[in-house]
């Protein structure tokens, strides 16, 4: 194995690592679902790398978030945000790339497991996603850019690599393969 390729190995396994522990320490995996889903390839060529990662597909929509459509229950609720004025403050999802669109309501079956769990209402839970979106965790997101600036310089170097386009390369080309 050459030392590219044990560089690469260490990338992808600390990402990993970190990404579970992530979702742990932050509460978004109470099933272990998401956490079991995370796998990684990476691959040196002659001329290139190569870079796969994949989970759950609502692992993507946890790390980046999504964009509401806006608006809340009006009665209490534990997904209702207010300022410290008590006024509604923005909508989860800020700078996701990723939105709900008018209409589009995720089924209740997607959160009837965790709802059951927290002994809510998956219906409600839905309806409160909808509207309210999902905000921005990270967790893999950053581990990502960590493992990043760990790499060394002499790969970055003769393979060209930008953090942040090989980032939307791997995120794109995950999501797309689903």
């Amino acid at each position: 194995m050459t030392e590219t390729q044990k560089a690469l190995n260490k990338f992808r396994d600390t990402i990993i690592n970190e990404a579970k522990a992530n979702l742990k320490s932050i509460g978004k995996d109470s099933t272990g679902k998401l956490s079991k889903s995370i796998k990684g390839q990476v691959k040196q060529m002659p001329n290139s790398i190569s870079m796969y990662f994949q989970m759950e597909e609502y692992g993507f929509f946890q790390d980046q978030g999504v964009r509401g459509v806006g608006g809340v229950r009006s009665t209490t609720s534990k997904f209702k945000r207010t300022n410290n004025k008590g006024k509604i403050w923005k909508q989860n999802g800020a700078g996701s790339p990723f939105s709900f669109k008018v209409g589009k309501k995720p089924s209740p079956k997607h959160f009837e497991k965790w709802a059951k769990q927290k002994g809510l209402n998956a219906f409600a839970v839905s309806n409160a996603v909808y509207h309210q979106g999902i905000k921005r965790s990270l967790f893999f997101t950053k581990p990502f850019e960590k493992a990043f600036k760990n790499l060394p310089d002499a790969l970055i170097t003769k393979y060209g690599l930008d953090a942040q386009e090989l980032f939307d390369s791997i995120m794109n080309e995950t999501l797309t393969k689903k």
